[in-house]
């Protein structure tokens, strides 16, 4: 058997300790000296959970494209930049580009992710054709391929997917919205919707969607904030994605307030879908949340909100683990079950 020791990351902060295990299995943790030499030593956390991904359009990364710095131009549909290169794609490059963006989230720890599938029912087969016979797993978040709601389309969406992801309510017509939000929640889905990232959008008519969790939330103001907290709707932060159009989260007022916040990293045509490079980027331009608050952002809170099993680094549960140095926050040891 073989041991690892440092500071372990548990739901309520860092404990000494050590871990054995054998066989993708852990087969005993305590809070003392390891009973022999640890093959490793550092902060030892669960394998990362990226809570919002756009892997569709990883193959844009290979184009040289200069890409617009304005949401709009870029990414909102059905005219965004992304929207027309991935409808003059081929499958091919589309599934290509997702299984480097796979690649890449394995080999940095990530052990699930949660993307928003565009493109209907054909999006999501392209996904799952994707991450095929990989060690990983996908949360999938599908949306029509067209902005209107269709009642067969979204039957089959939800029989396909974990739930429906949506872009904005700036987007679409807010009734098609109340349709697929009602018709997701009657089949117990997760609903989930980007908001107030390029503008500050009605925090009523976006609650009203019964949203299970939002996305980016820059735009928005204090009295937003507060109504989301009081309504226990976490929100996921894309830093990187949210830099690259001069756009910046009031962490902040989220800290202060006290919203559940999680961490993805978007459209994998701006940035690689390594979720510890987003803590990265958090640590090192703030110091408003503490590293053990930024790490639960990527492992535990992701874990609830998806409704993912919460029984790990424990005794008789997967060697799903992750040692990182203390200061560099570099990976120094990955085990995943396979």
């Amino acid at each position: 058997m073989d041991y690892i020791s440092g500071e372990i990351l548990t739901p309520n902060g860092f404990k000494t300790g050590y871990i054995g295990f054998e066989k993708q299995t852990i087969i005993e943790a305590g809070n003392t000296m390891p009973p022999k030499k640890p093959i490793c030593k550092g902060l030892i956390v669960p394998t990362f959970i990226n809570a919002h991904t756009h892997i569709g359009d990883s193959f844009i990364r290979d184009k040289n494209i200069d890409l617009p710095k304005n949401v709009e131009e870029l990414v909102a549909p059905p005219n965004g930049l992304k929207h027309r290169l991935l409808k003059d794609a081929s499958e091919k490059d589309i599934v290509n580009g997702m299984k480097q963006s796979i690649e890449v989230m394995i080999n940095s720890g990530t052990s699930c992710f949660c993307d928003f599938r565009e493109n209907g029912i054909q999006g999501i087969n392209q996904l799952k054709n994707a991450v095929k016979n990989k060690s990983i797993s996908e949360f999938i978040l599908s949306r029509p391929a067209n902005l209107e709601y269709n009642k067969e389309e979204v039957d089959i969406l939800l029989s396909n997917s974990n739930g429906i992801g949506l872009s904005s309510i700036s987007d679409w017509d807010y009734s098609e919205l109340e349709k697929i939000s009602k018709h997701t929640k009657k089949n117990n889905k997760i609903f989930a919707i980007h908001a107030s990232e390029r503008i500050r959008e009605d925090i009523d008519m976006v609650l009203d969607l019964k949203a299970d969790f939002l996305i980016h939330m820059v735009k928005a103001s204090e009295s937003d904030l507060t109504i989301v907290k009081e309504n226990n709707i976490p929100i996921v932060l894309c830093p990187r994605s949210n830099s690259h159009f001069g756009l910046k989260p009031n962490l902040g007022l989220m800290k202060k307030i006290g919203v559940e916040i999680l961490l993805g990293t978007d459209n994998a045509m701006l940035n690689s879908p390594n979720v510890l490079d987003e803590l990265k980027f958090l640590n090192d331009t703030t110091d408003i949340y503490s590293l053990e608050q930024l790490l639960n952002m990527i492992t535990f809170t992701p874990r609830k909100v998806l409704n993912l099993s919460l029984c790990i680094l424990g005794p008789i549960t997967p060697a799903d683990f992750i040692v990182l140095d203390k200061n560099t926050l570099k990976t120094l040891y990955i085990s995943r079950v396979k």
